[in-house]
């Protein structure tokens, strides 16, 4: 079960690589995956049957928290993986021609798909309840990037929000009541958790927290409305997470801890209650819905509430029919999702009122349809009828024997019978009817292009499977029945959960099943007749308007703090923070202890010259009056601490700390293009004493702290070890570097996170309208078209950079593909002769810093910055169109893939047992090259050196090059040339 769990995992990871290489044939592929999950649960059935020998796989994850990475498949377990698993492969499958014309965006979506997948499939087979929260969060995340797939439709995006809000919202209460349950039982294993049933009032509140986080999943009352808004998603999303999977994560949690804490004090009222509302609610509003897919949306809602009723009841009769419910549910609501998916995808309409006469001309399909309805409804033979008939007698008996939560959700089930019929009436009609218009004539036809047999191979599968399961109902009351008996039962009655079966002879659940028919389908002909299904909304305030009268006033609430708190002014931010800190730290300083500082005039003879530069250069800083003159001497401070680390035996860092203060240097020179040159000639300075007093008052406070601070250790410090264990444990000489990528590895992965950020938000200020990288494009050019590009100017168009084909040839060779692009004002052959020589040397000897920091001055960070270097040249050198030349890639490219190699230096280690960031070390005698050796932790190393390069390449293509291009198209102006020439410019 783990292995296929990391299946999922590598399978989701390499599916964009396929669909770029298959196109949406990948899907069949990625489609294996589940399938072999849905085999091995079928496989181990019999293991699953046998509570002494179910499957159990346990890895530590955390042993000092108590946390595992443990499977279990106990029956309900089994059940909901047969589920996420079959459905899943089917949907995965039907995605290969319901995308067939549509590719936008089909690697991520593929990916994240069969992710979504994997999280479910780990979320109802795992047995520690801390880790059942983080498959729940995943769950919610992917959900959100599955239902925003039409990104660039506001009604995706806004639908894939709420969804978030309100799961992760109810994911985050639930992790509350997971605390207390867990700090209660003293364990986090859900099995022994049932076990030992705990009580009391933490308990109490603990479950009552559970069954938020369940709700708000399962979209019960008041949480119903997000389900809805998510049909904004493709239907293939629609079929799997609203039918089959993410809705059921909900009514999973209900069913896992129903059979023990049911008859606790808060449990049924909140159960009941909410579920029997739910479903009146959706089956209503169901009934007045135009689109198919809302019908069935809203339907879902209904029956969602239908089965946490009967299963969270907690007997166990209701827990034997609750289980073929949810069965049943999964093959009948997948079935039809993925019809309407083929009607939408055919005719390009779900809307009821324009479609007629479907029926007649795709017989399968409208076949299918009807058999996914009958059992929606409770027709013999199908699952639904099965399940329904054991449901209405669980609960009749549990009425007759004087609970009165019984009684009430025996009304609400019949109530709720009633409409699903009415909306599934409404449903067969709407879709497949052939329709008469308001004066009574028949509507003409619909014209029906038949679809690919595989289109319809899904749900024809489904559909076939609603009564192959409803037929062979004996064998499935044998294997669920071991759910039901882990029921509690309080009442020495109830010692037998009943039994599923096709026919359990004239008995009163029957005429309640047969009457609820036969009045639903009354209540849809009336809503036809009198026209109460075309009416405006029935009261005048929703839980969606709740929704978003709560985002509105957060909205707001925001607009108004921020409007106190920023004003706007650089000086108040900073001057703001700079008061709090001195206040902070001298009263500390205060406070403290230190009573008698031990100083040294110096360490070495150079910090008596460097010293006193680094002053005067801060100083000369201050009153420079030119911006480009102050970032210089700032500078200056930088290199004086090249000197002193060099001079102080940290050869490793001062080589760091020049290439910091260069690449700075030139991202200052970048920014303070687009600014005047002398500072004060547009917002003068004010308030100089004030600011110079507390500027003194910053400096004298902080050389007070790290005075006082080294005064007051009271231990030796760890860094006195750290040469011993930099080589014991990571393998290498250069302590720096070791500690990076391996002692110290965490922060240097959240240091990594920073950078990505700070990339990303640079490069999202500059690029106002997009982010295509139309530079990058030139490496596409071929070799002949390279060699062009020397004689001729490149220009740049939305779709990339061609060579100027009305250009003079003649013209004089250039050393850079750039070159020629350049004004002959701002270029010089002679650095374009230098770039060219020594660019890829620059990049050999980043390679060798990045190879060689484990046990030599250097590592991925002083790598990336010098291969950051080699970039800023071939840009200072030719301008934008050289740095698409140099480029290898996308930037953003490089920062995810430098992200993806630190995380999985550090994760993969616990896949054998390790502890995170956990370094491996092999050494070998090969011929020529001599002793070789490798530590794993260069693999988190190279996941720096391209981070780094990412950040300087996104600085340069964001600060550099848009800028550039958003200054040449202001100087030729928005609307001048021909509308050839403007399309080139692109956006401004």
């Amino acid at each position: 079960m783990l292995m296929l769990l990391v299946a999922f995992l590598l399978g989701s990871l390499l599916m964009p690589v396929l669909v770029r290489w298959l196109g949406p044939r990948a899907f069949a592929i990625a489609a294996l995956v589940p399938a072999a999950a849905f085999v091995q649960a079928l496989v181990v059935t019999p293991q699953v049957l046998d509570p002494q020998v179910a499957p159990f796989e346990t890895v530590p994850w955390i042993p000092q928290l108590g946390l595992e990475l443990s499977m279990h498949m106990d029956v309900l377990g089994w059940v909901l993986t047969l589920i996420v698993t079959g459905v899943g492969a089917l949907v995965l499958l039907y995605c290969r021609w319901y995308f067939h014309d549509d590719a936008t965006g089909l690697g991520q979506f593929s990916g994240v798909l069969l992710g979504f997948a994997g999280a479910m499939y780990g979320l109802v087979l795992t047995d520690d309840l801390v880790m059942l929260v983080m498959f729940w969060e995943v769950t919610s995340i992917l959900s959100y990037l599955l239902i925003g797939h039409y990104r660039r439709r506001a009604a995706s995006r806004r639908a894939a929000l709420q969804a978030l809000l309100v799961t992760a919202l109810g994911g985050l209460v639930m992790f509350v009541g997971v605390v207390l349950l867990v700090v209660d039982a003293g364990t986090t294993s859900i099995t022994e958790i049932l076990a030992l049933a705990p009580t009391g009032p933490t308990v109490d509140a603990a479950i009552v927290m559970l069954l938020i986080g369940a709700i708000s999943k399962s979209a019960l009352f008041p949480f119903h409305f997000w389900l809805p808004g998510a049909m904004a998603a493709p239907t293939p999303v629609s079929a799997y997470l609203h039918a089959a999977a993410m809705v059921k994560a909900g009514i999973y949690l209900i069913a896992r801890f129903a059979p023990i804490f049911a008859f606790t004090g808060p449990w049924r009222p909140i159960i009941v209650s909410l579920g029997v509302l739910t479903m009146l609610i959706g089956g209503i509003q169901a009934l007045r819905e135009t689109d198919l897919k809302r019908i069935l949306a809203f339907g879902t809602v209904s029956q969602l509430g239908f089965f946490a009723v009967v299963v969270g009841y907690g007997s166990k009769a209701t827990a034997l029919a609750g289980l073929a419910l949810v069965i049943g549910h999964a093959l009948f609501k997948s079935a039809l999702f993925l019809i309407v998916g083929v009607i939408d995808r055919q005719l390009s309409t779900r809307d009821i009122d324009e479609l007629s006469g479907v029926g007649r001309q795709a017989p399968v399909m409208a076949t299918a349809a009807f058999i996914s309805v009958a059992s929606m409804v409770g027709i013999a033979p199908t699952i639904g009828f099965v399940a329904k008939e054991s449901t209405l007698t669980a609960l009749l008996d549990a009425a007759v024997a004087g609970e009165p939560w019984g009684l009430v959700a025996l009304i609400g089930v019949i109530v709720g019978s009633m409409l699903t019929a009415a909306y599934g009436a409404r449903f067969l009609w709407g879709a497949f009817w052939t329709k008469r218009d308001e004066r009574g004539d028949r509507m003409p036809e619909t014209v029906w292009p038949d679809p690919p047999v595989g289109f319809l191979s899904a749900p024809i599968v489904l559909a076939a499977a609603t009564i192959a399961v409803g037929i062979g109902a004996p064998a499935l009351d044998i294997a669920l029945r071991g759910y039901a008996l882990t029921a509690e039962a309080p009442l020495s009655r109830e010692s037998d959960p009943g039994h599923l079966a096709l026919w359990h002879g004239f008995e009163p659940a029957l005429g309640i099943s047969i009457l609820s028919i036969v009045l639903g389908i009354g209540i849809f002909l009336l809503s036809r007749r009198t026209g109460w299904d075309r009416r405006a909304r029935i009261l005048p305030f929703t839980a969606a308007d709740a929704y978003y009268l709560v985002v509105r006033g957060v909205d707001r609430l925001s607009v108004l703090s921020t409007t106190f708190t920023q004003r706007g002014s650089l000086p108040v931010y900073v001057g703001t923070i700079f008061v709090v800190f001195v206040a902070a730290e001298v009263t500390a300083l205060i406070a403290s202890d230190v009573d008698r500082l031990q100083l040294s005039a110096w360490h070495t003879p150079a910090q008596l010259v460097v010293a006193p530069i680094m002053a005067a250069a801060g100083v000369f800083a201050v009153i420079a009056r030119k911006r480009y003159t102050g970032v210089v001497l700032v500078s200056v401070t930088g290199l004086g601490m090249v000197a002193l680390f060099a001079t102080s035996g940290a050869p490793d860092l001062a080589l760091t700390q020049i290439l910091v203060e260069t690449v700075t240097l030139v991202t200052f020179a970048l920014v303070l293009r687009r600014l005047p040159a002398r500072m004060g000639e547009r917002n003068a300075s004010v308030g100089r004493i004030p600011r110079a007093l507390l500027g003194i008052g910053v400096g004298v406070t902080m050389a007070f702290v790290a005075v006082v601070a080294t005064q007051s250790r009271i231990a030796d410090p760890i860094s006195l070890i750290f040469p011993e264990i930099a080589y014991d444990l990571g393998h290498g000489k250069n302590v720096v570097n070791v500690a990076l990528v391996d002692l110290r590895g965490w922060d240097t992965m959240g240091e990594l996170s920073v950078l990505v950020l700070a990339a990303t938000g640079v490069a999202s200020l500059v690029f106002v309208t997009h982010r295509a990288d139309l530079l990058a494009a030139t490496r596409t050019l071929p070799k002949s078209g390279r060699r062009g590009a020397r004689h001729r100017p490149l220009v740049e168009t939305t779709k990339g950079i061609r060579i100027q084909t009305s250009a003079n040839r003649s013209s004089p060779r250039a050393w850079l593909v750039g070159g020629p692009n350049m004004k002959p004002e701002n270029r010089s052959i002679l650095l374009e002769v230098i770039v060219r020589v020594l660019f890829h040397t620059i990049i050999v000897v980043s390679i060798f810093l990045l190879f060689a920091g484990h046990n030599l001055p250097g590592g991925g960070f002083a790598g990336g910055l010098v291969a950051g270097m080699a970039l800023v040249m071939r840009y200072i050198a030719g301008g934008r169109w050289e740095l698409g030349a140099a480029a290898p890639t996308d930037a953003g490219r490089l920062l995810g893939w430098g992200l993806i190699l630190a995380v999985g230096a550090a994760v993969v280690p616990l896949f054998f047992g390790l502890s995170p960031l956990t370094s491996s070390f092999w050494e070998w005698e090969l011929p020529v090259l001599g002793h070789i050796e490798f530590v794993t932790s260069t693999i988190f190393d190279i996941g720096v050196y391209l981070v780094v390069i990412g950040l300087v390449l996104d600085v340069l293509r964001s600060l550099g090059a848009e800028v550039d291009r958003q200054a040449a198209a202001l100087r030729q102006g928005p609307t001048t040339g021909s509308p050839a020439q403007r399309a080139e410019r692109g956006p401004v």
